[in-house]
């Protein structure tokens, strides 16, 4: 008998894909754009600044299968989506992305909105 809960998360991630994604241009410097399905995503967090006051702020994520993109996303590319460009950024020393699964199936990339895609 095979793994019940990892077939079936692997299925629920099949089926986001398939049916709760936008499509989107991944982009980085030297190579060819990527056309990609993505979920919107939203992380919130908290930094503290050099008083030591905290500011609580929000980055949109997005949700993209690790096979379908085919490469670990970097600090510095770029998402367009609906219009707009998203460049991939470390979220405060963690990382520009993490696993949103836990059999590392899609990837949660970290970005900020960087304006209009020209």
């Amino acid at each position: 008998m095979g793994d019940l809960l990892r077939d079936g998360l692997t299925w629920l991630e099949r089926q986001r894909s398939a049916h709760m994604t936008s499509p989107v241009t991944y982009r980085r410097a030297g190579q060819a754009d990527a056309a990609v399905g993505a979920t919107f995503g939203r992380t919130e967090f908290e930094i503290t600044d050099d008083e030591g006051g905290a500011i609580r702020t929000h980055v949109v994520d997005f949700l993209i299968l690790a096979d379908e993109l085919g490469l670990e996303p970097e600090a510095g590319d770029v998402i367009v989506a609906d219009g707009r460009k998203h460049e991939v950024m470390d979220l405060g020393g963690d990382g520009c992305w993490r696993w949103s699964d836990p059999y590392r199936q899609t990837y949660r990339i970290h970005t900020k909105d960087i304006g209009a895609d020209a």
